[in-house]
């Protein structure tokens, strides 16, 4: 499998980690060769050289049992060839081959893998020049097409993860890209799956993780973006001052019904102003006379009178005041001392 460099690709080490010693086929080794060298031995000491030929057969079973002898991991499975040929996909668990005639050509990992990439200085659809980063999740489906179908499906993985990643920025416009990854996501992943599905090989998910503006860029969009808040602001406050005006309509169509509602409104007001301890407050004597305070008494008294008086009783005549008669005093005029 290659390990070849891919510009702009991260590949996962855990796919390329060296396969352990076959634990089981080493130790039946083990144990043959220690019978083939007892039978050595013995066959020398008794001079029976049918020990001999026993010992020569263990020797032999020790040296073809690791590579007869397999064992897969539960998340692996092992494409054997037989002469150059698919013979079949084996594991998980314990699996015998014929020595020479049999190989494994590949172990194939079916747990889920990842796979980073990124489109640098990628041009969306608004020339906008955008680094994009994202991750792709995928998993191995289909053994025996993932072994014949495709020689190096990492790679393979890799660049056309990149390129539809480069694909699907040259379609969108920048606006898109920020303020929908979640579709950007799907539609990747769906190009991605669709090219890689004939290999075998499952796509989970693609999830877009980082999108790069420009400085320059960023600042504008920033203002931009301040100068559509402060608009809504505007908007927002010329509803409310519109909103409040109509109320203020309101009042004054009420007041203007009952003129004895707003000089009570209005003395309220003094009333709230007047509160606090020690507060003086000067007013113009236009705003006393409008007020009227003497006409509310005259007001609220005969309203009272009316109530208790029968209403089949006349009203009582004015009373008129007779005029002042009598000489006037003329004012004495004080004497300059000039006169004298």
């Amino acid at each position: 499998m290659s390990n070849a460099y891919v510009p702009g690709v991260n590949f996962s080490l855990q796919g390329y980690r060296a396969r352990t010693a076959n634990g089981p086929a080493t130790l039946l080794a083990v144990v043959f060769f220690a019978l083939g060298a007892l039978s050595f031995e013995e066959g020398a000491r008794e001079g029976i050289y049918v020990l001999f030929g026993l010992g020569a057969l263990f020797i032999l079973l020790g040296l073809l049992t690791p590579l007869s002898l397999k064992v897969a991991n539960q998340w692996e499975r092992a494409v054997v060839l037989r002469l150059g040929r698919l013979q079949s996909i084996q594991g998980p668990g314990v699996f015998f081959i014929v020595p020479v005639i049999d190989e494994v050509a590949t172990w194939l990992d079916q747990r889920i893998q990842t796979t980073e990439f990124n489109a640098e200085q990628a041009l969306s659809k608004d020339t906008v020049p955008v680094d994009v980063d994202a991750v792709v999740f995928w998993q191995i489906h289909d053994a025996e097409r993932a072994a014949l179908e495709i020689a190096d499906y990492r790679s393979a993985i890799a660049r056309v993860s990149q390129t539809s990643l480069r694909e699907m920025v040259g379609s969108s416009l920048l606006s898109t890209l920020l303020a929908d990854r979640k579709r950007g996501d799907e539609q990747l992943r769906e190009e991605i799956a669709r090219k890689t599905g004939d290999w075998g090989i499952s796509v989970i998910s693609v999830e877009i993780r980082d999108i790069g503006v420009p400085s320059g860029l960023q600042d504008a969009m920033s203002r931009e973006a301040q100068a559509q808040r402060e608009a809504a602001a505007r908007i927002h406050l010329g509803q409310a001052e519109q909103e409040v005006a109509a109320k203020f309509v309101e009042a004054a169509n009420i007041y203007a019904q009952s003129p004895a509602a707003l000089q009570l409104r209005a003395m309220n007001i003094i009333y709230e102003t007047t509160k606090e301890r020690g507060a003086t407050i000067l007013m113009p004597s236009a705003m006393v006379d409008a007020m009227n305070p003497g006409g509310l008494v005259a007001l609220a008294g005969l309203a009272a009178s009316q109530t208790a008086r029968p209403d089949d009783q006349p009203e009582p005549a004015p009373k008129v005041l007779p005029a002042a008669t009598g000489p006037r005093a003329t004012p004495r005029r004080r004497r300059r001392p000039t006169d004298a």
